[in-house]
């Protein structure tokens, strides 16, 4: 039981920054590296760096505002990161059932 995984989209959210600013981008919709690093205990210059990692595996949008870029998710690889994460977990769980049965059937064998 195999579960295609983007190693690259999850390498991206793995980290804890990355993953408030997508918390912070949903919450308001839209944002600049300047507004998210108010509510972030980064420099400015390093969330726009987190930023580019964010966009470049398509989780966010980017529309260029004068000196400053819009920041959006983008719902529908949201989606698809929702959806992978919800096929690791089932797999794992059918996992997890198949080491309790073996369990339970030692456990039964040494209790016969």
């Amino acid at each position: 039981m195999s579960v295609a995984v983007d190693e690259d989209l999850w390498s991206a959210v793995g980290d804890p920054t990355r993953r408030r600013m997508l918390d912070l981008l949903l919450a308001t919709g839209v944002g600049t590296a300047t507004s998210l690093s108010e509510h972030l205990p980064v420099t400015r210059q390093a969330v726009a760096k987190h930023l580019t990692v964010l966009e470049r595996v398509g989780l966010v949008q980017a529309t260029p505002a004068g000196r400053e870029r819009h920041y959006r998710v983008d719902d529908a690889q949201l989606a698809r990161a929702v959806a992978q994460l919800s096929a690791v977990g089932a797999a794992w769980d059918a996992r997890l059932r198949r080491i309790k049965r073996i369990a339970e059937a030692i456990e039964r064998g040494r209790s016969t």
